[in-house]
């Protein structure tokens, strides 16, 4: 906001605003124009009376500072801009470089092929005494639940033959999965559903690399574990 001595500098020189055109951004006051603004008022000033410029010089720093200001803004924000695109460029050319491999990677989703099975791969970190998997629809409607007890701590794959709890086989497409178990202790905890897979192609969506395996897209982050082959 300008002050009562830069606006009333302004008004002084009205006449010759209106002979050069208006402001570079309408009501807004930029560098050019206060450069202008400056030398009017310089050319203007009572030579008898200087004192009454102090209030102008303190403005004069001010715009400076908030000129600085406004520099280093823009560029740190061209700077988080160029460090974006670069993390997506080496993200992008990590995903390609996947196609054809075997990955593990962490999933609450499994694909079921049309009159086919899927392996469920779940990670325990501890020993269990009981763990319960369960898969919902794409309605989030439970359609099966399988249990297992005293599981050692690891990898554990379970063949889900397709099909509900009534036996049922269901229709093609993606599932999800949710885990609960139970330490030796009577401990409550969640394990990690773990999926392993070819990596067919690699997809984009709003700028995120995913990795389509077994039927479904993984982002690139939820990789845990590249083989070879």
């Amino acid at each position: 906001m300008l002050t009562q001595s830069v606006q009333s500098i302004l008004n002084s020189t009205s006449s010759t605003t209106s002979t050069t055109g208006t402001t570079s951004s309408g009501s807004v006051l930029g560098k050019d124009d206060f450069l202008k603004l400056l030398v009017a008022k310089l050319s203007n000033q009572d030579p008898m009376n200087p004192v009454e410029d102090e209030d102008f010089a303190a403005q004069l720093a001010q715009f400076s500072s908030l000129e600085q200001l406004s520099n280093m803004n823009e560029s740190l924000t061209q700077d988080i801009q160029w460090n974006y695109l670069l993390s997506q460029t080496i993200s992008n050319t990590m995903a390609t470089s996947l196609i054809g491999r075997t990955v593990r990677a962490d999933s609450s989703q499994v694909y079921l092929e049309t009159n086919g099975s899927a392996d469920l791969t779940v990670n325990l970190d501890r020993a269990t005494s009981e763990l319960t998997i369960t898969i919902c629809d794409s309605d989030g409607k439970t359609v099966r639940t399988i249990t297992a007890e005293g599981l050692d701590k690891g990898d554990h794959v379970f063949n889900w033959d397709g099909t509900d709890d009534s036996g049922t086989q269901l229709a093609s497409g993606v599932y999800t999965v949710s885990l609960s178990a139970k330490d030796g202790s009577g401990n409550a905890f969640t394990p990690s559903s773990i999926m392993e897979g070819r990596v067919s192609k690699v997809a984009y969506e709003d700028g995120i690399a995913l990795l389509n395996i077994n039927g479904q897209n993984i982002p690139l982050s939820s990789v845990l574990e590249v083989k070879e082959g």
